[in-house]
């Protein structure tokens, strides 16, 4: 059992730009739990980032967070990403800060202070070389990337890993799972379905399993595509809707040639991979018109569209309609069904328009002739 603390053990998380608010979510919520249920504020959550201006994370939030060099002493410290790493970008500025993260994590490993991250955090970690000898996992479409160019690491794929003063985890919810166990070490095993209880959660999920595979790389295997390239080539643009990645980016990721990417894209998918990629962000951008009241814009930029014409005209090159008339369609179907107003369901919240045919089927291609358009 943890002595208890007079003060808050301070958590510092270091959000790289564009993470899932799911990831950062789940650390915060098990923290908050955790307190809850020890009924003592025994942790405290500490947002940080390389400058400590606004992060802007999925969907566009902006996040308010400090910067690296006035964190307080932190009791432990996860990097949360869910990108590759973008160490030798055109831009001087991402190189600086990368450097400068990539510094401070030396130097919290050298203070003793344990290390984690989240999504593709290790990746940072592995950078610094601080995972040397150590068991560690990223989320799924960036075990190759860790395996390849940290032959030092024990890469598994399992949701999460805690080696000695290591932490790491896949995206989204497992940061949750990491978090209960890392508790659950300090206070006791009991605390565990205790938090589970608290967060809602039917059960919890132990480091002894694996991650599971996106919906387009287990789409891949029931074609038939039993290539692990094309399961992480389907994983990575999965992963980066928002601001797609270069064909070139991602066949460079994964180990093969452009020629080589797209050949398996051929043979296995019937598609280009840009294609197949533009299809993947054009069915995203529909449930978005359908499941919330963003604007237009926000959903075309979210979904990595340049500018609101441009996404105009890939939306009704793909579906015969604009983003605008797609909206007012299923405006008029809910206003014609029975119940809540539209825009309002039980105790407020959005109600739930109707469901699209693409939301059921997988995204639609035009065969291997299709032109290729870039992302």
């Amino acid at each position: 059992m943890a002595p208890p603390a007079s003060t808050p053990q301070r958590i510092g998380l270091v959000v790289w730009p564009g993470v899932a608010l799911t990831a950062l979510a789940g650390v915060v919520d098990a923290l908050h739990a955790a307190n809850q249920v020890l009924d003592e504020p025994l942790y405290e959550p500490v947002l940080l980032a390389v400058q400590g201006r606004q992060v802007p994370v999925a969907g566009g939030v902006l996040l308010a967070t400090r910067p690296l060099v006035d964190a307080p002493p932190l009791d432990l410290v996860l990097v949360l990403c869910d990108g590759p790493l973008r160490l030798r970008d055109a831009d001087g500025r991402s190189r600086d800060e990368a450097a400068a993260l990539l510094a401070w994590l030396v130097a919290q490993a050298a203070a003793g202070r344990p290390l984690g991250g989240v999504g593709s955090g290790a990746l940072w970690l592995a950078e610094a070389g601080l995972l040397r000898g150590h068991r560690a996992t990223v989320h799924w479409p960036h075990i190759a990337t860790l395996a390849d160019g940290h032959a030092e690491v024990v890469v598994s794929q399992q949701l999460f890993e805690i080696d000695r003063q290591r932490l790491s985890c896949a995206g989204g919810p497992a940061s949750r799972d990491l978090m209960i166990a890392w508790l659950a070490q300090r206070h006791g095993a009991a605390l565990a379905p205790e938090l589970a209880a608290l967060l809602g959660l039917a059960r919890v999920r132990g480091a002894d399993e694996r991650q599971q595979l996106p919906l387009a790389a287990r789409l891949a295997a029931q074609r038939g595509g039993g290539s692990a390239k094309l399961a992480e080539a389907l994983a990575l643009m999965e992963a980066n809707l928002a601001e797609p990645l270069p064909t070139e980016d991602i066949a460079r990721l994964v180990g093969v040639s452009r020629r080589q990417l797209e050949r398996l894209f051929r043979q296995h998918l019937d598609a280009l991979p840009s294609r197949w990629y533009l299809q993947l962000r054009l069915q995203r951008a529909q449930r978005l018109l359908r499941q919330t009241h963003q604007s237009v814009l926000q959903i075309g930029l979210a979904c990595g569209f340049a500018s609101g014409p441009h996404f105009s005209n890939a939306y009704r090159a793909q579906f015969g309609r604009t983003p605008r008339d797609e909206r007012s369609v299923l405006v008029r179907a809910a206003a014609a069904t029975p119940g809540p107003a539209v825009g309002a369901g039980a105790g407020g919240a959005p109600a739930a328009l109707p469901r699209l045919a693409s939301d059921v089927a997988p995204p639609g291609l035009n065969g291997p002739n299709a032109q290729e358009t870039r992302p």
